[in-house]
């Protein structure tokens, strides 16, 4: 029995080194494709809501401030005043006000504190086509040429970008932007190359406005946790329409967290994951992270086959990983990275399981119930009313 667990478990990671390599072409084949050029222009209003001051802030702001495209603005988002993040978007106001504007917060709709930021945003865009952009993210100048040359396709309901990690001076940053860069955006792009199947990030989606109105507004979004991934869906069972995996990418800058940082963000992110899909789908999810899997193995059963065995996954786990990150981000991340490589899929699997279990965050000093599709309820809600919630 310990053998015959031995072999299950090694066959499961051998699996996800071969799912990872296919996603490791569909990356390849998808960034090899030519970036769109747009024969309009339409006016863009970027949206960017604010919370805190995130690793070099005024940097990441200073960035959408000199994008190539002849007509846009960027709306900052600012719950109130009291916000750390205030004073620095006033001062980036100050600086480009011909491209920024600053809205604050008009009410408190629901329990997803960036969409209620978003429905304030909404309101004060001037601009029929909306980029919801976080805070701590960069871009290349031609961001917008790209997005708006999709949308003169009107099958095309949302444009996402797969996101990559950068800036990293301790090692739990290090261990997100490895994440993103080798899982989180080539996940996305491999999705839907291989599946057709829509993943949408929140750290970059844009959408026009009247198809956000179709969906109910960012404001039927208000008590949902993962709002980028209802909106995924939306897109395509209310719209119609398909969404778009553009061929930039997005950096996320993230500096100074750290490991249990990391472990907290990606507890919440299983939350998220194991309430939006099957049962079936979040534990297929655990192949993609064979090195943990391989562990199990050699832990079933100890001998220098099943040891060697682990070393070899975790091996092959390592150049996979930086072969998928280089072809997003070219040299995204020194070899000497691949030291944290086993800690991060370690924290990733303990994130994983916790997923299986716990239905509940602490997102933002608030304790909520995180109840199917990812829809955010207090503690004292039981998942059978979630459930009533949901049907009506």
């Amino acid at each position: 029995m310990m053998h015959a667990s031995s072999v299950f478990f090694l066959v499961a990671a051998a699996v996800g080194l071969a799912a990872l390599l296919l996603q490791l072409v569909a990356v390849r084949i998808h960034m090899r494709g030519q970036r769109r050029a747009p024969t309009v222009f339409p006016p863009i209003s970027v949206l960017k809501p604010l919370c805190g001051v995130d690793d070099d802030l005024e940097a990441n702001l200073a960035c959408f401030a000199d994008l190539d495209y002849p007509d846009y603005e960027v709306v900052l988002g600012v719950k109130d005043t009291r916000d750390a993040a205030y004073p620095v978007a006033m001062r980036a106001v100050a600086r480009w006000p011909k491209v920024m504007r600053l809205a604050l917060q008009r009410g408190e709709p629901g329990f997803n504190p960036k969409v209620n930021q978003l429905v304030t945003l909404e309101k004060a865009a001037r601009a029929d086509l909306f980029v919801i952009s976080d805070s701590n993210t960069r871009v290349d100048r031609g961001y917008l040429k790209e997005i708006a040359a999709y949308f003169e396709d009107s099958t095309i309901g949302c444009v996402t970008h797969p996101i990559v990690g950068e800036g990293e001076q301790r090692l739990g940053s290090l261990l997100d932007n490895l994440h993103l860069a080798s899982a989180i955006g080539p996940g996305m792009v491999a999705a839907k190359v291989v599946a057709g199947k829509d993943l949408v990030v929140g750290k970059s989606m844009a959408l026009r406005r009247q198809d956000v109105a179709a969906m109910g507004g960012f404001y039927a979004m208000k008590d949902y946790l993962a709002e980028d991934y209802v909106i995924g869906l939306r897109v395509g069972q209310v719209l119609g329409k398909r969404v778009a995996v553009a061929r930039s990418v997005v950096q996320n800058v993230s500096r100074k967290k750290s490991p249990r940082d990391f472990l907290k963000r990606y507890r919440r992110w299983s939350i998220i994951h194991r309430t939006s899909i099957e049962l079936g789908t979040y534990l297929a999810q655990a192949l993609l992270n064979p090195f943990p899997l391989a562990l199990i193995a050699a832990a079933f059963h100890p001998s220098g086959p099943t040891l060697l065995a682990a070393v070899a996954v975790c091996v092959l786990k390592t150049a996979l990983d930086f072969a998928t990150a280089w072809s997003l981000h070219p040299r995204a991340f020194g070899l000497s990275a691949a030291l944290a490589v086993p800690l991060k899929d370690a924290l990733l699997f303990a994130a994983w399981v916790n997923g299986l279990f716990e239905t509940t965050v602490d997102w933002r000093g608030n304790a909520l119930r995180v109840g199917p599709g990812s829809r955010l309820m207090p503690l004292d809600v039981e998942t059978s009313e979630a459930d009533e919630t949901l049907a009506a």
